[in-house]
């Protein structure tokens, strides 16, 4: 019995403690969208800069790396389970470095997904390259892909073009890290920016549509999701991040701070100023079967 670990008061945002390969084959709802940020496997000892400080990359236990065929292998896994939560029309988003993305490229090939795009991301503010022997690394990659080959997807044109300035969206998105103000609750250590996941959320989804994160951390997909009126699942398995999970989206209560955070995100911005998007706190039910 899957028992969530938070729940919003509107039954929009549900968090639940646990491990995705045991909690995603015990319900059978399927998604709209599926948002996933798995392990890079690049904790292993290696070094970055940080506020003009040399730190550790180390993330945890969850991000060390194995052999290339135990990471495909895990590739594997989480994208079949991931496979059978998506509606026929669903596709997924996946974030990566050329540490994993190739391995998820291949595997979902194989299992029949259609490669659609892969964004890339250029962060206005990237750290520092401390060794000097190579070039800074300043992008990471977002494969988008949808679940079936020949049934069309949702793909909100028109909305992204005006994002776009009316010029149509290209695969390059130019878009900062994390800035403070998204870290009121505390950080986690490889979070993503609210303004990759508004983006994100708002080309392919429809108000009040489903979101799933398999991997979902601190809930920044969570956040965004409730921000521009969708509603989400969210699974994480290290129980500080879901405490981390539940102060944020219980933040959003707080009408002052949604306002600011909508204010701060320019695409959303945009999108409500064409959309009436019901409050987080509306009352507009969950069809969760938990």
């Amino acid at each position: 019995m899957i028992k969530s670990f938070y729940k919003s008061n509107n039954r929009d945002f549900t968090i639940v403690h646990g491990d995705c390969f045991d909690v995603l084959p015990q319900f059978d709802f399927k998604f709209d969208m599926i948002f996933a940020d798995p392990p890079y496997f690049l904790s292993n000892g290696g070094i970055s800069c940080q506020a003009g400080k040399i730190v550790c990359v180390d993330k945890g236990e969850w991000d060390k790396g194995g052999s290339p065929e135990s990471i495909m292998e895990f590739n594997r896994r989480w994208l079949s389970l991931c496979r059978e939560k998506l509606k026929d029309n669903g596709t997924i988003w996946i974030s990566g470095t050329h540490h994993n993305i190739f391995s998820i490229a291949n595997v979902l090939t194989e299992l029949g997904y259609k490669l659609l795009n892969v964004i890339t991301w250029t962060k206005t503010n990237p750290p520092p390259n401390i060794s000097c022997r190579f070039f800074t690394h300043s992008t990471e990659f977002i494969i988008w892909a949808r679940k079936c080959k020949k049934i069309p997807h949702k793909y909100n044109y028109e909305l992204m073009k005006a994002i776009n300035g009316g010029k149509q969206m290209t695969d390059v998105w130019r878009l900062p890290a994390i800035g403070r103000w998204e870290k009121s609750c505390g950080k986690h250590p490889t979070q993503k920016p609210l303004a990759l996941l508004t983006r994100i959320i708002l080309a392919s989804t429809d108000e009040h549509d489903w979101i799933l994160d398999p991997f979902a951390g601190s809930s920044t997909t969570g956040i965004a999701a409730n921000l521009c009126g969708r509603r989400y699942l969210g699974i994480e398995k290290v129980e500080q991040f879901t405490i981390l999970s539940k102060n944020r989206r219980t933040e959003l209560n707080n009408m002052d701070i949604l306002f600011n955070y909508r204010e701060k995100l320019s695409d959303l911005k945009l999108y409500l100023e064409k959309t009436e998007v019901q409050e987080p706190n509306s009352i507009y039910g969950g069809d969760l079967p938990f």
